[in-house]
């Protein structure tokens, strides 16, 4: 097993494009309705940029009118840390890839039922893997 958190800055720098290593390794956030998962309606599992690890399905993206993807749950709850976020005079609770370290943004309590979760995600930190299907829903998602 890849221990990700041992891997070196220069490591990162050559995997990511410089967006992407600016979102997942300086916690920095894209722009709201600009990442390419905003609106995104396939069927699939999002997986961590930087690792590949599992992190949100489909089943559970919603359109929060946010300008970020965002979901009500995370796909398994131990691959998605969270740590308080003081920055930008703000309080906010961080959202991280429990493998990686990878930023991927911010959950809040202001989601839908069953959970009232809101996984606020940048979609540079991601990487949609499609159903084989590749079916899209319909709906809010």
């Amino acid at each position: 097993m890849t221990d990700w958190h041992e891997k070196s800055d220069e490591y990162w720098r050559q995997k990511l494009t410089p967006e992407e290593y600016h979102v997942c390794r300086d916690k920095g956030t894209e722009r709201p309705f600009t990442g390419i998962y905003n609106a995104e309606k396939r069927d699939g599992v999002y997986h961590c940029k930087c690792c590949g690890a599992p992190l949100f399905t489909s089943a559970t993206k919603f359109d929060a009118g946010c300008g970020w993807p965002s979901f009500y749950q995370a796909g398994e709850s131990s691959r998605v840390a969270e740590k308080p976020d003081y920055s930008h005079g703000m309080v906010r609770t961080e959202i991280t890839c429990a493998d990686c370290g990878c930023h991927l943004g911010h959950v809040f309590d202001d989601g839908p039922q069953p959970t009232g979760l809101r996984y606020c995600v940048n979609s540079l930190s991601i990487d949609l893997v499609p159903t084989a299907d590749g079916d899209k829903k319909e709906g809010g998602r």
